[in-house]
């Protein structure tokens, strides 16, 4: 194989390997965002299932749930 064919290869290769590498660079930063938006999804459940307990934890353990409160009229 001759030089300038062997250089075209080469060039070839590069390109290809720099063009898969952008792919992989695209769907890192791609799957890096969902991440980030997962964990301020968690942390906002979080948030409300601390604010839930804290409401519970003001509840004595033997209360009646309210759809067994007797209504008043």
């Amino acid at each position: 194989m001759d030089t300038g064919k062997r250089l075209a290869r080469l060039e070839e290769q590069l390109y290809f390997q720099e063009h898969a590498i952008q792919e992989l660079n695209d769907a890192l930063l791609a799957q890096q965002r969902q991440m980030d938006a997962m964990e301020h999804a968690l942390k906002i459940m979080a948030e409300r299932e601390q604010k839930l307990l804290d409401m519970l934890a003001d509840r004595p353990e033997n209360a009646m749930p309210p759809h067994y409160m007797p209504e008043r009229y």
